[in-house]
This record gives C-alpha cells, structure tokens and sequence, in this order.
C-alpha cells in the first residue's frame, strides 16, 4: 500500500509535468532493488554451500534465480501443495511480495500513460482495476487458497489502495480537500488512531487459520491508508512513526526485509527445529547489523551517486 502511494504520486507528478522517462523509471527500480537483493543473495548460497543438503541447494538455486526475475511468488505458488516442503525453510519466501510488486510496476506507468493520452480518469483507472483485483481476491480466497495468496491478479488492489491516496496527493482539487480535512486536528487524529487499531487487530487476529489474504488483508492496508491520510502532524504520527527511532528503522526497512528470513529460516534448518527465543532474538539482533551495514555501505552511496533517483 505505501509503494503504491509512493510510487503513483511520483509517476502522475512525472506525468503532469511531461518529465515522466519509462527508462529513468525503470532504472530507478533496478537502482534501488538489485544491489541489496544480490548481496543478501550471494551470502545466503555461499552460507548455503556449507550448510544444506544438495536437494536444498537445489532449491535454494530455483528460489534465487526466481527472486532476480521477480517471479518468486509465482514459483512459490506453483510448489504449493501436498508435497511441498515446509514454507518455515524456504530461504527466500519472503520475497513472493517483492514479485508482486515488480509484476505491478511492469504494467502501472504504461496503464498511467496511456490514461493520460487517451484522456480517462486516473481516478477512475485505479478505482475500476482495484475493484476487479479485489473482487477476484473474495473470489479465489474461498476456492483456492495459495492462488490467492500469491497471484498479482488478488494482490494488486492493496497496492492500488496507496495508489488513491497518490492520486488525491497529485490533483490539486483533492489535495486543497484533504488539507482542509487534516486541519481539523480531532478528525485527523481520529483517522490516524483508526488506522493504528486495525493494524493492531491485524497483528492479533490474522493467524494460519484464517482465509487470507480476503477480507481480513483490509485490516493493515486499510489501516496503512488510515494512517497516511491523516497526515505527519498527528500526535501518533508525529510522536511515534516520526520519532528518531521509527525514522531510523525506515531507513534499513528494506534490507531488513531482505534479511531477516533467510537468517531466521537458518537458524531453524541447522537447529533442525524452531530455535530457541535466545537464539531468535540473536537472529534478529543479527538482522539490524547486517541491515544497518547494508544501508551504509550499499545503499547510501548508490543513492549519492550522481544519477536520476526518486
């Protein structure tokens, strides 16, 4: 929901301005994804040589190779069933989201433009995908679990959610609403506390057994958007996700993302069982250093570098 935000508010403020590049776009996605991706991926094989059993390797190789394409959740979706070895250690699980959202990005700027040179709606662009996606979601969720889990087609309307509030950031009627809206502290506030209770409700009663994503994946998106719409001047907002704390950990979110399961998918092969919570919580505290170092030493100087970048 939030690369969606992000993302659409920058390719629509490209757009209006006749400065929106496909192959400065696309670079700025190579830019800011491989370099992470690719080291995290090297030092879990070279771990892996050592560590794994040859079928395992095997595997470890099919899931790299499908993470550099971004095509991991449809891999992931394809081993899913009966036979299918514990999802608790497959190294790069994780990155099934990471597919998605490359899958979205392919199609999102060519959709954007061609609704800018046939003149329709932006607004009625998202909105008409969105409710395809979602309905389908519904659909696919009662039917076929790991479809749903794992298609872009049920995914796209979480990231579309964000793409609205990009919209309402870039149309300069909406905006001078949405400023008027966020100018009444109680309502902003309001909306800001709302959207921290569903992700809070998502965070408790989201488990292995309910049929997800479906109507419960509304819980943390719409508590995502919540959050945005009501803007950095409210109290939670401010004090908590604004804080020097929450900003740091913003900064490493993505090589944390990247990190934190093949590190914590290790400790559970070479235990040969869900570690203990010490070695977990050594796990983690490995995780923010190797996130920290991966900011400062791979990320940082390529975002100093003198290219393009957004």
């Amino acid at each position: 929901m939030i690369s969606g935000f992000l993302i659409t508010s920058i390719i629509l403020s490209d757009l209006s301005r006749s400065q929106f590049s496909f192959i400065d776009f696309y670079s700025r996605r190579v830019r800011r994804i491989f370099p992470a991706l690719l080291l995290v991926m090297a030092a879990a094989y070279i771990f892996g040589w050592f560590a794994l059993l040859a079928q395992e390797l095997t595997q470890l190789s099919k899931h790299i190779v499908s993470g550099s394409l971004f095509i991991s959740n449809l891999v992931l979706w394809n081993e899913s069933g009966y036979f299918d070895n514990f999802v608790d250690r497959k190294l790069f699980l994780n990155l099934w989201s990471l597919g998605v959202e490359e899958q979205f990005y392919l199609f999102w700027p060519l959709i954007l433009y061609a609704g800018m040179r046939f003149k329709v709606s932006f607004l009625k662009i998202i909105i008409s995908i969105l409710l395809i996606s979602f309905s389908w979601n519904i659909y696919q969720t009662h039917i076929n679990a790991s479809a749903a889990f794992y298609s872009p087609l049920t995914r796209f309307w979480e990231l579309l959610i964000g793409a609205i509030l990009g919209y309402f950031s870039f149309d300069k009627k909406c905006t001078s609403k949405v400023e008027s809206n966020k100018s009444n502290s109680l309502r902003a506030n309001l909306c800001s506390l709302v959207g921290f209770l569903l992700i809070t409700l998502g965070i408790f009663l989201i488990d292995k057994q309910r049929s997800f994503p479906g109507w419960w994946a509304m819980l943390p998106t719409i508590g995502a958007a919540l959050i945005i719409w009501a803007g950095e001047k409210t109290f939670l907002n401010k004090h908590i996700l604004g804080n020097r704390l929450s900003v740091s950990i913003g900064l490493i979110s993505y090589p944390l993302y990247l990190w934190h399961w093949p590190l914590l998918v290790y400790g559970n092969i070479i235990n040969s069982s869900t570690p203990s919570y010490t070695i977990r919580i050594g796990l983690i505290a490995l995780t923010f250093c190797l996130s920290i170092a991966t900011y400062f030493f791979i990320e940082k100087p390529i975002r100093k570098s003198p290219h393009p970048k957004k």
